[in-house]
């Protein structure tokens, strides 16, 4: 039976400060009057049945899975103890699944994208869970590149199999590259974005798992010893402890003969920082401005406001983001830096309670 597992678990750090530790951004409305999340769910609806829709997220947001997504019955939220990286949680919900249903099939969506073109998205995904089933392989969704983005994780097309949509098995998973091999990608024609999407039947994404992963795998196995029985959250904090967390990509995907990816048509955006988020925003002399702005020889910025007026004068390449209580200013060139000074700001006890 075909199931949706939804990752929402994340802090959304590099949207911070509208990305809050207490309202991560798979909650947030930035883009339409619906939040990340709610639009990742009503968007599989079309394909999965309500009560296989799976969230996985942590202890802090339960509540806040309940109350967005009211529909969905409570033994849907998978809960992790803590975060151990996607190899973690997605393992963690492949054994759940894989005790209801032997032949789960599972597809694994983050809960931040946006994407047009949904007819085109569900028939993308039909053709993933065909390929995983006829060839029992792990199959994941690129993205093609359209700049030189080291945001992102890429994966080197290999050979084309005979398929209806333009699949092909993958011949390399690489880690966010530097500028210089972005642009080199980007020039070859034969690497898409990793869109951190998957499709692939539980019982495969174990086998996987035992072979490359095998302290992850004994955790998993104690884990689905217990599932259904008095106790098991306590063996799962347990096992949680003794895991060393690791990302799918890392620990799976760079490593495993069994991945194939399908070049998508439907068109899809990874709003996970402020340079992706502005491609959203209006235009206004040469900014991207949203809420109350004004600017005068500005440009090249991006700001955001809450409730005040922010004005631009004379200023260039910024990031300016009004939240709550909290101010950015940033210099757009550390827009992938911003989870660092999050951490930062952790260990400093006077502003701490803003992060």
């Amino acid at each position: 039976m075909l199931y949706a597992l939804i990752l929402a678990g994340g802090k959304g750090t590099r949207l911070y400060p509208l990305s809050r530790a207490n309202n991560p951004k798979q909650f947030l409305k930035l883009i339409n009057n619906k939040s990340f999340l709610r639009s990742t769910v009503d968007r599989i609806k079309p394909m999965v049945k309500k009560e296989n829709i799976y969230i996985v997220t942590n202890e802090d947001y339960v509540d806040k899975v309940k109350s967005e997504l009211w529909e969905l019955d409570e033994s849907n939220i998978i809960v992790e103890p803590s975060n151990k990286e996607t190899a973690t949680c997605i393992g963690l919900s492949a054994v759940k699944l894989l005790k209801k249903d032997k032949d789960a099939v599972l597809m694994v969506f983050p809960s931040d994208h946006y994407i047009e073109k949904e007819k085109l998205f569900l028939d993308t995904l039909q053709q993933g869970v065909e390929v995983c089933e006829r060839r029992r392989g792990i199959v994941t969704i690129g993205i093609p590149p359209t700049r030189p983005e080291t945001g992102y994780g890429y994966i080197k097309m290999g050979d084309r199999i005979s398929t209806a949509m333009v699949t092909y098995k993958v011949e390399r998973f690489t880690e966010k590259p530097n500028t210089v091999v972005a642009k080199d990608f980007l020039m070859k024609g034969t690497y898409l974005w990793n869109s951190g999407m998957f499709i692939m039947r539980a019982d495969v994404l174990l086998r996987e798992i035992e072979k490359y992963l095998p302290k992850l795998y004994k955790s998993l196995m104690e884990i689905y010893q217990h599932i259904g029985l008095e106790g098991e959250e306590e063996v799962i904090k347990d096992q949680y402890n003794l895991i060393d967390g690791i990302s799918i990509d890392f620990g799976i995907m760079q490593k495993t003969r069994k991945g194939y990816v399908i070049k998508c048509e439907f068109e899809w955006d990874d709003i996970g920082t402020f340079e992706s988020l502005a491609r959203f925003l209006k235009n206004f002399r040469q900014n991207k401005v949203s809420g109350i702005t004004y600017t005068e020889d500005s440009e090249n910025c991006t700001i955001i406001s809450n409730d005040k007026l922010i004005i631009g004068f004379g200023i260039k390449d910024l990031v300016i983001v009004e939240s709550e209580d909290v101010v950015l200013i940033m210099d757009k060139s550390k827009d992938q830096e911003i989870k660092h000074l999050v951490n930062n700001m952790k260990n400093h006890e006077e502003v701490n309670k803003y992060v």
